[in-house]
């Protein structure tokens, strides 16, 4: 007869809880939510300082500009990643100058005319007129095509 205890039933290895505190940062509605608690809960025979109150409107002002800055430049950021197929079409038809991956030398460039644009996983990439996909960063020069 076997007579050992399961390890699971050790206090040592029971679940334990995690206290969730919230998101863990404030935004603009819980400061307000904290200055108004404030004002409601202050001594009337004591009121807040003008200089304190101003202060904290201030911090809060502040933070209402920090937040409509933030989701300005998330919108931006957003527009100019979906804009780079954009941004890259007039490449087609042109004739580039590319430099294969891992070329150490710009006197290993090859030239080819641009036939396509794709975005792929965030990075543009151009078909060339000899089927290859390159990334755009592997282009070192651009110039009209000699067919035109």
């Amino acid at each position: 007869m076997n007579n050992t205890v399961d390890p699971s039933l050790f206090y040592d290895n029971r679940a334990r809880d995690v206290k969730k505190t919230g998101q863990g940062a404030l935004g603009k509605d819980d400061f307000l939510k904290i200055l108004i608690t404030q004002l409601q809960n202050q001594d009337p025979t004591n009121p807040m300082d003008d200089r304190e109150f101003i202060s904290q409107m201030a911090q809060f002002s502040s933070l209402e500009q920090m937040t409509n800055m933030n989701r300005t430049l998330e919108k931006f950021i957003t527009s100019q990643t979906d804009n780079k197929l954009i941004q890259n079409s007039h490449l087609i038809g042109k004739e580039v100058q590319w430099q294969r991956e891992g070329s150490l030398s710009d006197r290993d460039l090859e030239t080819n005319t641009v036939k396509s644009v794709r975005l792929r996983d965030g990075d543009v990439s151009v078909q060339l007129d000899n089927g290859n996909w390159i990334l755009v960063d592997q282009i070192k020069q651009i110039s009209s095509s000699g067919k035109e």
